[in-house]
């Protein structure tokens, strides 16, 4: 959708913003534009060297703009980027064989009015 790579949509998010994730952005660089940027300079790395580069095809506006967030953009990544050094669990991925409680379950779907929910679900799990 966006003409990015996995990596490169960290950067792209960055650039023009994502509430989701409370980043701000860099003022005046939208998605079109952070995507056209990433074409062309590659990374963030590479856009920032563009700043910094007077040969760079920056509108002078970009360069301005990018200029004035270096800040944001010096620490934004980091909380960006998911966290590849955290150690988790062993997980399986198979589904269990049945409810783990299903008096409780069951007890739960009538609270919430979810009875016919919960049986199309088990229906569908083979339960």
């Amino acid at each position: 959708k966006y003409g990015v790579d996995g990596s490169g949509y960290v950067d792209l998010a960055l650039l023009r913003g994502d509430p989701s994730d409370g980043l701000p952005g860099v003022p005046g660089i939208g998605e079109k534009t952070a995507a056209k940027l990433l074409d062309a300079y590659g990374d963030l790395a590479g856009i920032m060297a563009a700043v910094d580069d007077p040969r760079s095809k920056l509108t002078p506006s970009q360069r301005k703009r990018l200029d004035e967030s270096r800040a944001y953009v010096a620490v934004a990544p980091t909380v960006v980027r998911v966290a590849a050094d955290v150690a988790l669990p062993d997980f399986d991925p198979a589904l269990p064989a049945e409810p783990l409680d299903p008096e409780t379950l069951d007890a739960l779907a009538a609270r919430w009015g979810l009875q016919n929910a919960l049986h199309r679900l088990l229906v569908t799990l083979g339960k």
